[in-house]
């Protein structure tokens, strides 16, 4: 998966949410709560925090592999922010599929 799939994933899902808050007069918790009830939501907003993982990932290899250049340290850097990218993801899911 590369950076430009990743981000038109991303750009999508933003232009959606973007979409539903012009459209949509007054979001209460019942708008809200709908909106991420139907199975095809979830997919979409699933796909976009893997999308968001991923892109990180590459993002940072990338600027880290340029400005850091001991081999021990930017491994560390990647370890802690990967983790931090997948604890991002999972607790998205966990709220996600709790709805």
């Amino acid at each position: 998966v590369s950076l430009r799939a990743t981000a038109i994933i991303i750009a999508l899902y933003t232009f959606y949410l973007a979409w539903f808050f012009i459209t949509t007069e007054s979001v209460t918790y019942e708008v809200w709560t709908g909106l991420f009830s139907s199975i095809a939501m979830k997919v979409f907003t699933f796909a976009a925090l893997v999308s968001i993982m991923i892109h990180v990932r590459i993002g940072l290899w990338q600027v880290l592999t340029d400005y850091v250049k001991p081999a021990g340290l930017r491994a560390f850097i990647q370890y802690v922010l990967n983790l931090i990218a997948f604890a991002y993801v999972a607790i998205g899911v966990f709220v996600l599929w709790g709805v």
